[in-house]
């Protein structure tokens, strides 16, 4: 089912099925806890502040969903996911380009998820010639 959106190849799409998306996963905050992707926060009194993702999860999926949001970029240039990189790698620039990559795979893993799993097609996502 994933080798049917443009970009996402056999060897992706196996790794995908094999790491991550055969699992159960109640909501999209537990499937990206489970790569790493998942925010952590930080309190302590009256702070509170973001870490960045936690990396405690399966780090073979966490590459490999970084790997596809770079190629989902290439191949998706249309889709809502990545305009919204753009948009916001257009605000800021340097680093935040790194930051927003982690952000677009998280994304990217939950849309997958719900393509897989409730067959939810992601806004503006090319699908790729049989």
């Amino acid at each position: 089912m994933l080798e049917e959106i443009k970009g996402i190849g056999a060897e992706f799409a196996s790794t995908l099925a094999h790491e991550g998306l055969f699992r159960q996963f109640g909501n999209r905050r537990q499937i990206a806890a489970y790569a790493g992707l998942a925010p952590s926060p930080w309190r302590s009194g009256s702070i509170d502040r973001e870490q960045g993702v936690s990396k405690a999860g399966n780090p073979r999926l966490r590459t490999t969903m970084i790997q596809l949001a770079w190629l989902w970029l290439r191949y998706q240039p249309a889709s809502a996911l990545t305009r919204w990189f753009h948009e916001r790698v257009s605000m800021s620039g340097g680093r935040s380009k790194k930051v927003a990559i982690v952000a677009l795979a998280r994304k990217l893993l939950v849309a997958l998820w719900k393509y897989v799993t409730n067959g939810v097609v992601i806004e503006g996502a090319v699908m790729a010639r049989a």
